[in-house]
């Protein structure tokens, strides 16, 4: 019984000549560590919010996402560039974050247990560095895992789909878990399944570790004139920044929306469900928005990554304001599914632009810009959706989402345009 499911997911996950190129291996360990990730995530938010009182509550996670979000704005934007200088050695560093994670869990399980705020955010802090560590690193390997069949768009969606499949069903065992036993034991047992992780990652195909930028350039004085590696990161081009840009404003509506409509739901302003009901249907539509955001990657080979990534934001906006001015229980979740959706399609275009117009030797560090700027915008819009939540009971903070969005999306066709005008013909 369990050996059919396994056996036909391998099949699909090495398709298409991803067991000869690596993809499909790939694909188990971003999946595994999507699971251990979802572990962590329930683990943290059964501790931090659900058995506080709401006024607490909130209080807890906007300390959660101040405490980790601002030193991870300063230690972050280094993470790429390290990854780049040590490009030999990708599935090491892959294996380390992986290694890494699993100690820590042990460490956040005591801290869990005891209440001890100042172990638990630093740790917390740590595990999310090296969880965006790992997807810089992942991200940037994929370009030579890629079966010559799959296109860069279908072969990131795909991946997508067993790491958030994987995570749904580590998050449904995370919430029964942590009901039975407690979320400082779930956290114990996230150690053993980063550690069979970080094992796995060492057996990745050799290819997927590039010479160091030193051995691409051995002329001493050639390498001495090559521009500094921060300031190359950001000559992006316009192509990569405008993409930047749209799945930023996404990720702030999507902050917005989980905290929004968190507080929404217990503080009991959303009616017609009971609130734990009402969570639970929320985050089913999210997860099931994110699901086809992938799947619809998958179809998008022949199409352009940029329009894809205008699309999914004038998708979120359309919808955002709708619920705007028809605002309840059933539109809130309608918005969540498309704004999971769009977040999900247009990350995935996102990263196949950057794989495609930025080069080898930068790929990491642009990486590493792109997690910092969309994990601080969803922690931006977080904030502001916790701030609102005590104000308004919805239509007017959707509409003040709605015109940041509105004003986004006009900009962005703007330079479109202006950037498709000056072309040559």
């Amino acid at each position: 019984m369990v050996g059919a499911p396994g056996r036909a997911t391998r099949r699909l996950s090495h398709a298409q000549g991803a067991d000869r190129t690596g993809l499909g291996r790939l694909i188990e360990l971003t999946a595994t560590h999507s699971a251990g990730d979802a572990l962590i995530t329930v683990s943290l938010a059964g501790a931090l919010l659900f058995r506080l009182p709401v006024g607490q509550a909130r209080g807890q996670v906007a300390l959660y996402l101040l405490i980790t979000m601002v030193p991870f704005a300063v230690v972050a934007p280094f993470v790429g560039p390290v990854l780049d200088r040590f490009r030999s050695g990708r599935r090491y560093i892959m294996a380390g974050t992986l290694l890494a994670r699993g100690l820590l869990c042990w460490g956040m399980a005591g801290a869990v247990h005891s209440s001890d705020a100042l172990t638990l955010f630093p740790s917390a802090l740590a595990v999310l560095v090296l969880s965006k560590a790992y997807n810089v690193s992942r991200a940037a390997i994929m370009p030579s895992v890629l079966p010559a069949d799959i296109p860069l768009v279908t072969a990131n969606a795909r991946v997508a789909l067993f790491a958030l499949i994987s995570a749904g069903a580590g998050a449904g065992v995370a919430s029964g878990l942590a009901a039975l036993i407690g979320p400082d034991w779930v956290l114990r047992a996230t150690m053993p399944l980063f550690l069979a992780a970080g094992v796995f990652a060492v057996r990745l195909p050799r290819h997927v570790d590039t010479p160091d930028l030193e051995l691409d350039t051995p002329d001493p004085e050639a390498a001495a004139e090559l521009p500094p590696r921060w300031r190359t990161v950001f000559t992006v081009g316009p192509v990569v920044a405008e993409a930047m840009t749209a799945n930023a404003a996404i990720r702030v509506q999507a902050g917005f929306l989980v905290f929004f409509l968190l507080f929404l739901v217990q503080d009991r302003h959303l009616n017609g469900l009971d609130p734990t009901v009402a969570l639970a249907v929320l985050a089913a539509a999210a997860g099931g928005g994110g699901l086809a955001g992938a799947v619809v990657a998958s179809w998008t080979r022949s199409r352009s990554p940029h329009l894809t990534v205008l699309v999914t934001l004038a998708l979120a906006t359309v919808t955002t304001i709708g619920a705007a001015f028809v605002f309840t229980l059933w539109t809130a979740v309608v918005v969540a599914l498309v704004g999971a959706f769009a977040q999900g399609l247009g990350k995935l275009a996102l990263d196949a632009i950057v794989q495609r117009e930025i080069g080898e030797e930068v790929r990491s560090s642009t990486f590493g810009v792109v997690e910092t700027l969309l994990q601080i915008a969803w922690v931006f819009g977080g904030l502001l959706g916790l701030v609102m939540s005590l104000f308004t009971t919805g239509p007017a903070a959707l509409a003040v989402i709605s015109a940041g969005l509105v004003a986004c999306l006009g900009w962005l066709v703007a330079l479109r345009r202006r950037r498709l005008e000056a072309a040559p013909i």
